[in-house]
């Protein structure tokens, strides 16, 4: 079974999208951010890392969720992740952390582990944004949540950033992906432009391949543009921080068209060098979020 997670520990890159405690978060907001990253993570490890059988990631990710209902109701939790539920204890009580969101996160990793054991495909794009919609939404509207923001267009604008988010990564990772045998592209957008599962395993050129990986990445990009103001909205450090968000997502979403979509051959990813860039779009948001997709 899996070491139990730290959350004092710094963070490896494979749960790279959820924001974590950064310096531009409000410090008294740092704790419930870390305990919800941890418990994130730990979940995310549970149904995706080391060598345990499908059947063995469910039973654990069924532990996990007593654990988790327990906790949130005052009663003992297993020793299994004292790192983990320790920690969520004290926050689920002090901020009141909306247990069905918790939950949904949950869903989507049980989902992930029962997608990939029986080689199954997402039929349809609605699909797929249904699983972003347990996978990447609860983020956001915890977030929310811990920002005392309630108001239904800011739910939605967030579930759209967080959508658009899981969606640019799931393009950005396609290579890394289908080597794992987890297959985000709908079967409706492989029929509609003809590509078939071999086009993605081989480091081999295909425009096919690469015109339905840019329809895709515009499809996001079209959704993080409808999201975006929520980060103008926002005040103070919150919303500095989700304009950082939203510029990574999109500049991520330049580098997938700068190798011609080809991520099935390689992983685009963000650099040092693209901090000044970032920096300088949070800053100009303001001016140019009416001005649509680039």
């Amino acid at each position: 079974m899996q070491r139990p997670a730290d959350p004092y520990r710094a963070p490896s890159e494979h749960y790279e999208n959820f924001p974590v405690a950064s310096w531009l978060c409000p410090r008294h907001l740092r704790p419930p951010i870390a305990a919800i990253y941890w418990f994130a993570r730990t979940a995310d490890d549970l149904a995706d890392e080391g060598d345990l059988t499908p059947a063995a990631r469910l039973e654990a990710l069924q532990r996990y969720r007593a654990d988790l209902h327990a906790c949130a109701g005052g009663q003992p939790t297993s020793d299994r992740w004292p790192g983990v539920f320790a920690a969520l204890a004290s926050m689920l009580a002090q901020f009141r952390l909306p247990l069905p969101e918790l939950d949904a996160l949950l869903d989507a990793f049980e989902q992930d582990v029962r997608y990939t054991a029986e080689a199954r495909r997402y039929e349809t794009d609605q699909e797929l944004r249904d699983y972003c919609s347990r996978s990447a939404n609860p983020v956001g509207r915890l977030l929310l949540h811990l920002y005392g923001v309630q108001d239904a267009l800011s739910r939605q604008r967030s579930d759209q950033i967080c959508t658009a988010l899981q969606l640019i990564n799931f393009w950005q990772d396609v290579r890394v992906d289908v080597a794992r045998d987890r297959w985000y592209p709908s079967r409706e957008q492989m029929r509609r432009h003809g590509v078939q599962e071999s086009d993605l395993q081989r480091d081999q050129p295909c425009a096919a391949a690469a015109r339905m990986l840019a329809a895709c990445t515009e499809d996001a990009v079209a959704l993080m543009h409808r999201g975006a103001p929520l980060a103008t909205q926002l005040p103070g450090r919150v919303g500095w921080e989700l304009r950082l968000v939203v510029q990574g997502g999109l500049r991520i979403a330049e580098k997938i068209r700068a190798m011609d979509h080809a991520t099935w051959r390689a992983r685009p990813t963000l650099a040092k060098t693209d901090v000044p860039l970032l920096l300088w779009r949070a800053w100009r948001m303001p001016s140019n979020l009416t001005a649509g997709p680039a």
